[in-house]
């Protein structure tokens, strides 16, 4: 599923307009960001949750070239699926 999808599927279920539903949308995406962007954690209790994790500067190599690089520090969104989803996904494949 896309998003232009999610937010025909919801604008169908929740009876809204389209318009709504894609702002209902990007609200939630945005707002999921912004708080990943402040290094805090965003948790749906049954769905998953996702965390910020941060990776310390290392020494690399061009691929290209072979030549050493540092790569520098970095910060990176991570999901991690909830347990809940998981054993749904799963009865439902079997």
């Amino acid at each position: 599923m896309v998003k232009s999808e999610l937010v025909e599927h919801l604008a169908e279920r929740a009876d809204i307009t389209i318009a709504k539903a894609e702002e209902a949308v990007d609200l939630f995406f945005n707002s999921v960001a912004e708080t990943l962007c402040c290094g805090d954690r965003v948790e749906i209790r049954g769905f998953g949750a996702f965390t910020v994790r941060e990776y310390k500067t290392y020494e690399g190599r061009n691929p290209k070239t072979g030549d050493k690089i540092v790569v520098p520090p970095k910060r990176l969104p991570f999901w991690k699926t909830g347990q809940e989803l998981k054993q749904r996904v799963d009865s439902e494949f079997s």
